[in-house]
């Protein structure tokens, strides 16, 4: 590439317009399956191509396929959402383009991401000291704290692996009916099975019963079963609701059971001091972790993972080959502590954030989101076309519409319809999940462009297209 320097002041150019007009973007793409592939060519070129026409191709083929995360009304899902400064840190990673997989393969890497985890920890209100050590997602990370919990067992899995061992007990971890499924992938990729998984009942506010969790255990090792861990979630998927750490950890303790906290999406509102009470216990939890790709404006991805037995994490995971041992005598290598050998400098983008917004800053824009939030739970709370569906403790909002005159039977595929109506217009983009077999819609606020007249078009967008999908499930289902 011949001009490098002219070609980075255009993504620039294109990267400071994009953040400063996304609002103008669909936010869900407009296109059909193929669409894309269809257009690009099927081999790649023999010669250089010039970067104007690689742009052009980004601008015209690839652009119309995005759907567009950090728009100010993508209210779906969780928002991964970044911000300037994130994106800058990522820039600079990008340039270095390091390997920290040793310390000595980049000394600052290692010890930017210490401080810079020790900083968080202080942040969200966490007192102890604790080994901290960036994943790129929560489901590695809830995979390594499980995998560490059967690891502190001593049943010289490391050593003589699962199958075949007439020696070794039928494992089982737990979870809330709510939990994510991330879960129930990392007892599938760690040998237990989905029946080494038992899911947990939960109480009216959508929260894992310590009682049942209790009462599951105790009955698991009447039958021979082995507790490993049990997972509670700090801001379930669906409906962000809050296990009771403190009670579930006094289970755990009490049958010597690992125990891993998921805060993945709610963690960053203890940021928050009147927040700081959804992560009580977990400064005693064996590991837990939160997610500042979610509600950090931190780019995807970056997952804050913090333990208290850092030893048998590295335990379950260091393998030193020859080709990196090093002499140097440092506390740790983060290698030995996941499954990745590689790493990225993803520590740089979290402390660009941190401080170019401060904690004054990154306060201001949460408080701001769950105000909003709050705002358009009391807008729901006031029709007789919708209603509430969950606690609303933070910036998702659990609702459906339930106008007068329509069966509950129908009430299902008039959501899902009302859903996909106003996802169409391009407008906003919104999500669902099901809740006592109920479809439930999800808006979920956590961009840091997003203010009030976004979150008001959105409800009138709402109000505005269930209208007529009533008049026409009135007029096409008798006795409505």
């Amino acid at each position: 590439m011949e001009d490098f320097g002219k070609a980075l002041e255009t993504v620039e150019k294109w990267i400071v317009e994009y953040w400063e007009n996304n609002d103008h973007y669909p936010v869900l793409a407009k296109v059909k399956p193929g669409d894309i592939s269809g257009v690009l060519p099927r081999k790649p070129p023999f010669h250089p191509e010039p970067f104007d026409a690689v742009m052009s191709d980004f601008q015209n083929v690839i652009l119309p396929g995005v759907t567009h995360w950090n728009h100010p009304k993508f209210y779906a899902y969780f928002s991964i959402t970044g911000s300037p400064p994130g994106i800058l840190g990522e820039m600079l990673s990008a340039a270095l383009n390091i390997n920290g997989m040793l310390w000595k393969t980049c000394p600052a890497s290692t010890e930017l991401e210490e401080v810079v985890l020790d900083w968080l920890r202080q942040m969200i209100g966490i007192q102890a000291p604790l080994f901290g050590i960036i994943m790129d997602t929560a489901s590695i990370g809830t995979f390594c704290a499980i995998a560490a919990a059967r690891e502190s067992l001593d049943l010289r899995i490391r050593e003589e692996g699962m199958a075949g061992r007439a020696d070794l007990p039928r494992l089982r971890v737990y979870c809330s009916e709510h939990a994510h499924s991330s879960d129930d992938k990392a007892t599938i990729a760690l040998g237990f099975g989905l029946q080494g998984l038992r899911k947990i009942s939960v109480d009216a506010q959508f929260r894992m019963r310590p009682d049942a969790l209790d009462e599951a255990i105790r009955e698991d090792i009447e039958n021979g079963w082995r507790p490993v861990c049990v997972v509670a979630t700090v801001g379930t998927t669906s409906t962000t609701s809050i296990d009771p750490v403190p009670e579930i950890l006094e289970v755990c303790r009490k049958h010597k059971v690992w125990l891993h906290v998921d805060a993945a999406y709610a963690g960053s509102a203890a940021v928050l001091p009147e927040k700081q009470w959804i992560l009580k216990g977990c400064e005693n939890a064996d590991s837990f972790l939160l997610n500042p790709h979610k509600w950090l404006f931190t780019p995807f991805d970056c997952t804050a993972f913090y333990t208290r037995h850092p030893e048998i994490l590295q335990r379950a995971f260091s393998l030193v080959p020859e080709y990196l041992r090093t002499s140097e005598d440092i506390s740790h290598d983060f290698m030995n502590y996941g499954l990745q050998l590689g790493r990225r400098f993803r520590a740089l983008k979290l402390w660009m954030v941190i401080r170019l917004y401060g904690i004054e800053g990154l306060q201001e824009a949460l408080r701001r989101h769950i105000e909003l939030a709050q705002e358009f739970a009391g807008w729901i709370r006031e029709s007789p076309d919708f209603e509430l569906m969950a606690p609303h403790p933070f910036s998702t909002i659990c609702f459906r519409a339930k106008p007068e005159g329509v069966s509950e039977n129908r009430l299902n595929s008039l959501n899902e319809d009302l859903m996909n109506s106003v996802n169409q217009t391009g407008e906003m983009y919104i999500s669902h999940t099901k809740l006592h077999g109920k479809i439930t819609l999800r808006l979920a606020i956590g961009n840091m462009k997003t203010r009030r007249p976004h979150v008001a078009r959105a409800w009138e967008l709402l109000r505005n297209h269930l209208a007529p999908l009533t008049f026409r499930g009135v007029r096409v289902e008798p006795g409505n």
